[in-house]
């Protein structure tokens, strides 16, 4: 559970690996003394529809024959061409009751160990009652989209953005670009010779339908173009 607090402006760890989960595209499975069993194409289902989590069983109640130790890895890749685009890896430990199968019909059931996220924040730890109790993010299935077509179609209007950006950027910001999109904001990486920098910019509220992620971007932009001062940041 959040500590109390008067506006949510960024994802918790459990937000975060539910929609790594919930929106990646492959993941890698490795299990101990098999070859790791490259899994692709998961946006028709999902990683959660091919692997079940559940509650690690009780001593005395595991069944007949061996558990296999199982993890699986998940990378976050930004959808736009920013430089360093991997902005997270998740690992799920866990234990299989038999092999993992790519081309099993059914999900394969796993006993839940620990979800792990790593980013340039850190290292995080996510248990099985943290996922269960944490709401899905309403703009995870549709971030790359929206991000790529904010690229592609209104580049002109990410550099407006930068206005909003609190501290202002450092002068010299070479490129900025959208780095990741959410329920809470939108995160850009600022990029100068040699290194970068990531600014995120909250939404007024968190979204609850993605049909409202459109409006508050449109809000953020219009807030940019009232800020008095005139961008002069990228060179």
């Amino acid at each position: 559970m959040r500590p109390f607090t008067s506006r949510v402006t960024q994802p918790t760890p459990a937000e975060r690996v539910l929609a790594i989960l919930t929106s990646a595209h492959s993941m890698t499975v490795v299990s101990d003394g098999l070859d790791p069993v490259e899994v692709h194409r998961l946006d028709a289902t999902s990683a959660m529809g091919h692997i079940h989590l559940h509650e690690p069983a009780e001593a005395g109640r595991t069944g007949p024959g061996a558990r296999i130790p199982v993890r699986l890895e998940f990378t976050d890749v930004a959808p736009t061409p920013v430089r360093d685009r991997t902005r997270a890896r998740v690992t799920v430990t866990g234990l299989l009751s038999a092999p993992y199968r790519g081309d099993a019909s059914e999900s394969t059931c796993m006993e839940f160990g620990q979800a792990v996220l790593e980013d340039h924040g850190g290292r995080s730890f996510v248990t099985l009652d943290a996922l269960q109790a944490t709401e899905p993010d309403p703009v995870s299935g549709s971030e790359a989209a929206m991000l790529t077509h904010l690229v592609d179609d209104h580049g002109e209007l990410v550099p407006l953005l930068l206005r909003l950006a609190q501290p202002q950027p450092a002068k010299g910001v070479t490129r900025a670009l959208p780095l990741a999109l959410d329920r809470y904001g939108i995160i850009l990486r600022l990029e100068y010779p040699g290194s970068h920098r990531d600014v995120r910019l909250p939404f007024a509220k968190p979204v609850t339908r993605i049909d409202q992620a459109g409006p508050q971007i449109h809000a953020l932009l219009t807030a940019a173009r009232r800020a008095s001062h005139t961008n002069r940041l990228l060179t």
